[in-house]
């Protein structure tokens, strides 16, 4: 018998059983397919990478362009409001915005059950642990600032 005999073809000169030479086959097949599996996903990440850039780049020129809104509202209301007034009338309406969207956001997750309902349901108890602890915080805040505020004493 030749030395080839007993040799899978393209096996680098592996020698076995049928057991081992199918599994040799099998092993090369799954390693071909991933190498082409590889390419593709590196042929789609290129256009994807550029659009998840690009999509972050509008991001941030959004957040800057709604700082700048935000500045020029606050301007605004500067002219006719004092300016602690002004800053917490337009905070609390952002915040407003914020509940209202936010809840909007929990009941369309919700309503789209499975994953997403435990989703918003994870969601709703982590802001609901975190207002617990900011809201205290930041009525305390308020009354020492109105304390503040009514003390003569105060450096303005």
């Amino acid at each position: 018998m030749s030395e080839t005999a007993g040799r899978l073809p393209g096996a680098a000169g592996r020698a076995g059983g049928p057991t081992e030479r199918l599994a040799a086959d099998v092993a090369e097949v799954v390693r071909e397919e991933v190498r082409e599996v590889r390419t593709q996903l590196m042929r789609a990440a290129g256009p994807t990478g550029v659009g998840v850039a690009l999509l972050a780049t509008a991001g941030g020129c959004l957040v800057l362009g709604a700082g700048a809104a935000s500045t020029t509202v606050l301007r605004a209301l500067e002219t006719f409001l004092p300016r602690r007034l002004a800053t917490a009338g337009l905070t609390a309406g952002y915040l407003a915005a914020a509940v209202v969207l936010g809840r909007a956001g929990l009941a369309q997750l919700r309503s789209a059950g499975g994953h997403s309902a435990r989703l918003a349901d994870e969601m709703r108890d982590a802001v609901a642990t975190t207002a617990s602890r900011v809201v205290p915080a930041g009525a305390a805040a308020v009354r020492d600032e109105i304390d503040q505020i009514g003390s003569p004493t105060r450096d303005r």
